[in-house]
């Protein structure tokens, strides 16, 4: 059973703009998927799309084996569970005024998730590489890299099985990008990662299928080695000969 299955998704602005045309894919357990396009390529309406914050005009959007319909409130919970996602802006995704123990127990009130905060909280801020005593700060004391790492926290803590990331490092300096890139491809071996990202290097440490979106449409799909070192659609030829690339995280070999 897909993850996500997609099926002649069409998807229009209420000013009548199409943003989306025909988007079919399927994403299975294992696979992690990377969304390659320009700034306004749709990218980003796909994401919210999966995320359950718009239904599509025209097509069908199936999460964990069923469709998703926006007016089922029972279903829709159970969705946010199913997947959380990780936003651009390290310093926009936190309250300040909220301190970050709290910040990252709010999903389980909201959720209803049958956990105890004081044992999950400690948990997601060891598994993002940050001290327990974290828990008592508020996000003013941390930097941009902390202060995404807590937002991943923040999403782990519902135990989602995908982890939709919108563009997660982009906003981060290029050594804090790294170190970004290596905890999500250590999560990513753990459940299902969908990254957007401008960057060619950042699907291609993440991520092991992509897709790639031209005005709304897949112009071409498959691993991503096969397009990176093999890219059929002139579009993606294009796209990658101009997309600025950052040094990839180096892998290690046991």
């Amino acid at each position: 059973m897909s993850l996500f299955r997609l099926e002649g998704v069409d998807y229009a602005y209420p000013d009548g703009a199409q943003v989306l045309h025909g988007i079919s894919f399927a994403l299975e357990e294992g696979e992690n998927l990377g969304i390659l396009g320009e700034s306004g390529s749709g990218k980003s309406t796909l994401l919210r799309l999966l995320l359950g914050l718009d239904r599509p005009d025209a097509g069908s959007v199936e999460a964990d084996g069923s469709p998703l319909d926006l007016r089922d409130r029972a279903r829709m919970k159970a969705h946010r569970r199913f997947v959380q996602p990780v936003f651009q802006d390290p310093y926009g995704s936190l309250d300040p005024r909220m301190r970050i123990g709290r910040a990252l127990a709010e999903p389980i009130a909201a959720l209803g998730l049958p956990l105890d905060p004081h044992t999950e909280v400690p948990r997601v801020l060891a598994a993002v590489g940050l001290p327990e005593d974290s828990a008592r700060r508020s996000p003013r004391a941390f930097s941009g890299g902390q202060r995404q790492r807590i937002a991943i926290a923040r999403a782990l803590i519902a135990r989602p099985r995908v982890l939709l990331a919108d563009e997660p490092v982009s906003a981060l300096d290029l050594s804090t990008r790294v170190r970004i890139i290596e905890l999500l491809a250590a999560l990513g071996r753990e459940l299902t990662l969908v990254m957007v990202s401008h960057d060619v290097a950042v699907v291609a440490a993440l991520c092991s299928r992509m897709i790639v979106l031209e005005q709304g449409r897949i112009v071409e799909a498959g691993p991503v080695r096969r397009i990176l070192e093999a890219p059929q659609h002139p579009y993606t030829r294009r796209l990658l000969a101009s997309l600025p690339r950052m040094p990839a995280p180096e892998r290690t070999t046991s």
